[in-house]
């Protein structure tokens, strides 16, 4: 049984569809399907069956996907060691993160990095913290950095940050003449802060009720009664807060975000404000390399540093 072989099983599997994972392996759909019939043929198990919804494994093709993974997991921890003979002079990482973040965080790390370790390449794999977390678990990826508390002692987690959320939008909004100088600094390094309940007449661009900006923006409109005004209200992080700053209205973002919105306003929330904690995570069963932990010592070194 090949990696290459494992790699596509997982993928049907994650994907729960034949075209979507064909499209995730850059081969034609029709390879995939005769790789699939021509593997379960083989086997004399049938591994996936067709759904209204896609593809789900069989219970033997629960076993073998359980099994890829603990293959794949096992041999990435050999190449891992293996990488380690070199020294640091060769090999690669593989790095969690989530969009948005990773658009203005990881620069100036990456370049860190990359000015130490010439020959170490950092692969980037963008997904939410969840997501991220269960990669961690899984031996998919080696070191991630996640915004929610982790609470699973499978993983080993080290506290980076706390970014607080604020309000964005441009130096031009009419909301900024109702902005207050900001005294509460134990609690916000933003030097302006502003009343939610200040904001009820001016247009919002929201992010969906699943992500942490969707969830912690409705819990303050429900806290303050507030009915937001909000014609776009499923918006990507990153898009609502480029829109806000340059003058389509207010969005919730991060503080540490103002490295990549260096013209826009940021406007506190006062002591109430939520945040969250940044921080990287490995897992706490698995080698790791070298190279995993020379990034998350350069991580911490560089995001600290602009904080």
């Amino acid at each position: 049984m090949e990696i290459k072989e494992l790699n596509y099983l997982i993928a049907i599997y994650e994907e729960r569809s034949i075209s979507k994972a064909a499209e995730r392996l850059y081969m034609a759909q029709s390879s995939l399907s005769q790789f699939l019939t021509t593997y379960e043929s083989n086997l004399g198990h049938k591994l996936f069956v067709r759904t209204s919804n896609g593809v789900r494994p069989t219970e033997s093709g629960q076993i073998l996907i359980d099994y890829a993974y603990h293959t794949l997991s096992e041999y990435h921890r050999v190449q891992d060691q293996m990488q380690d003979v070199s020294n640091l002079d060769a090999g690669h990482v593989i790095l969690g993160i989530s969009s948005f973040r990773g658009s203005y965080l990881l620069p100036p790390v990456l370049n860190a990095f990359h000015m130490t370790y010439p020959n170490i390449h950092v692969q980037i794999v963008e997904k939410n913290s969840m997501a991220l977390e269960q990669l961690l678990l899984n031996g998919d990826i080696d070191i991630a950095l996640l915004a929610h508390k982790v609470k699973n002692n499978r993983l080993h987690v080290e506290n980076l940050i706390r970014d607080e959320i604020c309000l964005v939008t441009s130096p031009n909004h009419p909301i900024i003449s109702k902005a207050k100088i900001n005294k509460q600094h134990s609690f916000s390094q933003i030097t302006k802060r502003i009343d939610i309940k200040d904001t009820k007449n001016y247009e919002f661009l929201l992010s969906d009720y699943d992500t942490i900006l969707g969830r912690e923006a409705r819990k303050l409109f429900l806290k303050n009664g507030i009915t937001p005004i909000a014609y776009n209200n499923t918006l990507s992080a990153l898009f609502a807060a480029s829109l806000a700053a340059n003058g389509q209205g207010l969005a919730f973002t991060y503080y540490s975000s103002r490295h990549y919105f260096r013209n826009a306003e940021f406007l506190s929330l006062g002591k109430d404000a939520p945040s969250v904690e940044l921080s990287t995570a490995i897992s706490a069963e698995r080698y790791h390399s070298k190279a995993t932990l020379a990034l998350n010592e350069v991580i911490h070194e560089i995001l600290k540093s602009v904080e």
